[in-house]
C-alpha cells in the first residue's frame, strides 16, 4: 500500500520515474506516455546505486523505456486520477497475491540446470552446456598423441631463464596462443639472480687436502670464503639441529653437511643459519637418490619467492629500484657437492656417534675436521618474459582461473618444465576449440600463463603477482599449477587450499587413468590420507596461496609409496629418456590424464553458476588450532605464571572461530534460498566466497619482511602454528620466548579470523557480532 501511495504521489508531483521489469502502459489521447510502478522490495535493491539489476531495465524487445512529462490540463488531470485509481486497485490485488509468496524465499538447488530445463526469462546469463558434454569434449580434444607432438616442440637440451632458448620457447607459446584465437600478451621483467662464476669456480678443501672444484651451485648463496669444522646434520631439519644442541655440540662457525630431501634447500640453510653455522654443504645421499656419485645438484636458497632484490614489489623497471634485499636471503655460504665427495668426507669424520636413523656412517664430526668453502657466484641481471593467453568468459569475463607452468630449467628439464608447458598449450588449444566450434560458453575467463625463472624460486610468477596484486585480489579466484605433474605412475598426490578439497574429490572420481578413476586407483578408502599432502614453500603454487590469498592447487603423478621419488629434478639428467624409464614409457598417457584433471577443475570453476568452493573445510582447521592454543595457554599459566597473566583468556579466539563457522553456514543457507539463475545474485555470492582466502592474509605484517602472510598456511610469527610453537617455548622458559610479544601476536591473529568472518558474513549491516 505504501508503495502504491508513493507511486501516485510521484505521478502527481511530476517526479522522475524508475523503470523495472514491471510496467503498465496506457494510451491517453494519442499520448504514448507510459506509467510504471514498483511492486517488489527486491526490485528496489536491483535498481539501487550499486548498479545491481541494471541489465533488467529493458523491455522484451531490448529497447529502453522512454518517459514523457504529463501536461497538467484539467482533462489530463481527470485521466491521471482515473489511472491512479486503476493503478491503486491493481497494486492492491498484486500485493495481496504476492504477499504469501514473499514470506519464503525461492529455493533452488546449487547444482546447475541445463538451459533447456530453465524457465524462460531474461537474465543475461550465457546458455549452459551440460557438464557431461563438457567433459566429453575435453577428452576428445586433449589426447596423448597431441601431447607427444607437443613434447617434441617444447623440449630443449638447455633453456635457463633469460637465455635465447628460453626466449624462443616463450615466442612459440605466444604464437600458439595467437593461433588459437586467444587474446595474448607478454609481461617483461628485469630481475637479478645469482649464476655460477663465469670465470673461476666454487670449491671446497677438506683438511687442507685435495681441492674439489664444483660445477653444481645454489643461487642466492652468501659469497666469499670461510673455514670451519664439519658437522653432519642429517637432513638439516629443525628437529635435527635441536637433537645436536641437546647433545651439547657447539655449532658456532661450523660447516654443516646435510642430505638433500625432506625440506627445501632454502629451509636447510635458514635452519643452519639460526645455529650460527658458517656454511652448508648439501649432497644426494645413496639412501635417497640412485644417482651416480658424480652428479651435481642445482637450485636456490632464497627463503621466499620472486626476485629477492625487489621484495614485495615487481621488477618492472630495473633502473628505478632502491638497494634492498629480501629478509629470506641467507648470509651464510651454501653449496651442493656430489655424493662421492660427501662419502669421502663422512668416512673420515670423528666426534660423537650418529643418532639412530641418521645414516650408515659412524661419526658426526669434531673440531679437527676442518673444511674451507669458497663460493664465487655472480649477481646477474636478466630480462625475462611471462607469456599469457586468455579465453574470455561470457558472463563474468573479469573473473578468472589461472593455469600456469614453468618454462625454464637448469638443463633439459623435461619433467620439471617441458611436460607442464606442453599440457598448458594443449589445454589452451582444446578449450579454445570447444568455445569456437562446439558451443561451449564459459561463464568466467581462463588465463593460461607460461612463467620464466621458475627454477630460481617462482620468480616470473611472483613478480606478476606483485605487479598486479590489487588487480588480482578480487578477480583471480583459483591458480592451478602444472609444474612437475608427471614424475612417476604408481601414485597421485595433490596439495591445495582446503576450499578446493570437495572439488578435488569430485574430480578424482570423474577422471580416469587407463580406464580406472583416479579415486579408485589411488584414493582407496581414505582419499585425504592417501592423496592430499601439504603445500611446500618451494611449490610454485605456494606464493599464489600464501602471498596473494588465491586458492591454489598443485598435483603430480609419483613413483608411489614403495618407490623412491623421481631422482632427476634439479639435475642435468632430467631428460625424456629418464622420465620414460620412471613411467614405463607412459609419459604421454599420464600427461593426458593430468591435463584432464587440471582441465576438469578449471572448466568446472568457469562452468557452474557458483564457484565450487567448500567454505566449511576451514572450520575444522581453525577449530583444531584453537583447541591446541587453548590447552597450551592453560599449561603455560600453570607452569610459568609470570610469563602469561591469569587474566588472559582464549574466549575471544574461540568466539572468532565460532563467527567464521556461523558465517560459512549462513552463506550456505543464502545459496539455498537464492535464485541462482540471477546473474547479479550469483556474482554477489561468488564475491563473498572469493574474500575468504584473501582475508586469511594477516593485514598486520609487512609483505616485504614476511611475504607469506596466510595465518593458517603461511610462514612467520603471525601464523596460528607459530602461536603454538611460541607457547611451547614459554612453557620451557626458553630465552627466545616473550610473553608480551605472544599477547600481541595472539590478539592480531584473533582479529584476523574475526575480520575474515565479518567479510564472509556479507554487508556491514548484516553483521550480528559486536566488536
Amino acid at each position: 500500500m505504501d508503495q502504491a501511495r508513493s507511486t501516485i504521489s510521484k505521478i502527481f508531483n511530476g517526479e522522475p520515474h524508475s523503470y523495472t521489469r514491471f510496467n503498465l502502459t496506457q494510451n491517453m489521447e494519442g499520448d504514448n506516455s507510459q506509467v510504471e510502478m514498483k511492486l517488489s522490495s527486491d526490485v528496489d535493491e536491483e535498481v539501487g546505486g550499486n548498479g545491481v539489476g541494471d541489465h533488467l531495465n529493458h523491455n522484451a524487445n531490448g529497447r529502453p523505456y522512454i518517459a514523457q512529462n504529463f501536461k497538467h490540463t484539467p482533462k489530463n488531470l481527470c485521466v491521471m486520477a482515473g489511472a491512479a485509481l486503476l493503478v491503486f486497485i491493481i497494486g492492491c490485488l498484486i500485493g495481496y497475491a504476492a504477499y504469501p509468496k514473499r514470506a519464503v524465499a525461492p529455493v533452488c538447488s546449487p547444482t546447475v540446470r541445463t538451459f533447456e530445463d530453465a524457465a524462460f526469462r531474461e537474465t543475461g546469463a550465457a546458455p549452459l552446456m551440460d557438464w557431461d558434454d563438457v567433459k566429453k569434449l575435453l577428452s576428445q580434444k586433449l589426447t596423448a598423441s597431441k601431447l607427444d607432438s607437443a613434447f617434441r616442440e617444447f623440449s630443449k637440451s638447455s633453456h635457463q631463464a633469460g637465455s635465447p632458448q628460453d626466449e624462443q620457447l616463450g615466442d612459440k607459446v605466444f604464437q600458439r596462443f595467437k593461433e588459437y584465437g586467444m587474446k595474448s600478451w607478454t609481461d617483461e621483467h628485469f630481475i637479478r639472480v645469482q649464476d655460477p662464476p663465469s670465470s673461476g669456480f666454487n670449491k671446497i678443501v677438506y683438511k687442507d687436502e685435495t681441492e674439489e672444484r664444483l660445477r653444481g651451485f645454489l643461487s642466492y648463496s652468501g659469497i666469499g670464503s670461510v673455514k670451519g669444522a664439519v658437522l653432519y646434520a642429517s637432513y638439516g631439519q629443525e628437529g635435527d639441529f635441536r637433537l645436536l644442541r641437546d647433545k651439547n655440540i657447539n655449532m658456532n662457525g661450523r660447516v654443516m653437511l646435510v642430505r638433500a630431501g625432506k625440506i627445501s634447500f632454502a629451509e636447510k640453510v635458514a635452519n643452519a643459519a639460526k645455529m650460527n653455522a658458517s656454511a652448508v654443504l648439501i649432497y644426494p645421499d645413496a639412501s635417497d637418490y640412485s644417482l651416480g656419485e658424480d652428479i651435481e645438484l642445482y637450485g636456490h636458497v632464497h627463503l621466499g619467492s620472486g626476485d629477492p632484490y625487489t621484495p614485495g614489489f615487481p621488477s618492472f623497471n630495473h633502473t628505478q629500484f632502491p638497494p634492498m634485499e629480501s629478509s629470506g636471503l641467507p648470509k651464510i655460504l651454501a653449496q651442493t657437492i656430489t655424493r662421492g665427495m660427501a662419502e669421502r668426507i663422512l668416512s673420515k669424520l670423528g666426534g660423537q656417534n650418529l643418532p639412530e636413523g641418521w645414516g650408515a656412517y659412524n661419526k658426526l664430526g669434531n673440531e679437527n675436521d676442518t673444511m674451507t668453502v669458497e663460493v664465487n657466484n655472480i649477481l646477474t641481471e636478466k630480462k625475462i618474459n611471462n607469456v599469457f593467453g586468455v579465453i574470455k568468459g561470457f558472463v563474468d569475463a573479469d573473473r578468472y582461473v589461472v593455469l600456469g607452468a614453468q618454462r625454464d630449467s637448469w638443463g633439459p628439464g623435461f619433467a620439471s618444465s617441458t611436460v607442464g608447458t606442453s599440457v598448458l598449450v594443449e589445454l589452451a588449444r582444446s578449450i579454445s576449440d570447444m568455445v569456437k566450434n562446439d558451443g561451449f560458453k564459459p561463464r568466467r575467463s581462463i588465463v593460461f600463463a607460461s612463467w620464466s625463472a621458475g627454477a630460481y624460486g617462482s620468480v616470473g610468477a611472483t613478480e606478476w603477482l606483485e605487479g598486479y596484486f590489487s588487480s588480482l585480489s578480487m578477480k583471480a579466484f583459483t591458480y592451478i599449477n602444472l609444474d612437475g605433474i608427471v614424475t612417476g605412475r604408481n601414485g597421485f598426490k595433490v596439495a591445495a587450499s582446503p576450499l578446493l578439497y570437495t572439488l578435488i574429490k569430485n574430480t578424482l572420481s570423474e577422471v580416469t587413468n587407463m580406464g580406472i578413476s583416479l579415486s579408485n586407483q589411488f584414493a582407496k578408502s581414505d582419499w585425504e590420507t592417501n592423496i592430499l599432502e601439504s603445500m611446500q614453500l618451494d611449490n610454485a603454487a605456494y606464493p599464489f596461496l600464501a602471498f596473494s590469498g588465491i586458492p591454489s592447487l598443485s598435483f603430480r603423478f609419483t613413483p608411489g609409496n614403495s618407490a623412491q621419488d623421481y631422482q632427476y629434478l634439479g639435475t642435468m639428467l632430467d631428460t625424456q629418456e629418464k622420465l620414460n624409464a620412471a613411467t614405463s614409457t607412459q609419459v604421454p598417457q599420464l600427461a593426458e590424464t593430468a591435463g584432464r584433471f587440471a582441465g576438469h577443475i578449471a572448466l568446472r570453476l568457469v562452468h557452474d553458476h557458483l564457484l565450487q568452493m567448500d567454505l566449511m573445510k576451514y572450520n575444522d582447521i581453525i577449530r583444531s588450532n584453537v583447541v591446541k592454543i587453548n590447552a597450551k595457554v592453560k599449561q603455560v599459566q600453570r607452569m610459568q605464571p609470570k610469563l602469561l597473566p591469569k587474566a588472559l583468556t582464549v574466549q575471544w579466539l574461540i568466539q572468532a572461530s565460532g563467527s567464521y563457522s556461523r558465517a560459512s553456514r549462513n552463506l550456505a543457507k543464502d545459496i539455498q534460498n537464492s535464485d541462482l539463475e540471477d546473474v547479479e545474485m550469483c556474482r554477489i555470492i561468488n564475491d563473498r566466497i572469493m574474500t575468504v582466502e584473501k582475508n586469511f592474509l594477516s593485514p598486520y605484517i609487512s609483505p616485504r619482511e614476511t611475504p607469506f602472510r596466510h595465518i593458517l598456511l603461511g610462514t612467520g610469527s603471525h601464523t596460528l602454528r607459530a602461536l603454538t610453537s611460541h607457547l611451547d617455548a614459554l612453557k620451557t622458559d626458553n630465552p627466545d620466548a616473550n610473553g608480551s610479544l605472544f599477547l600481541n601476536q595472539f590478539a592480531l591473529a584473533t582479529w584476523t579470523i574475526q575480520g575474515c568472518a565479518n567479510s564472509l558474513a556479507g554487508d556491514i549491516w548484516a553483521l550480528d557480532n559486536e566488536i
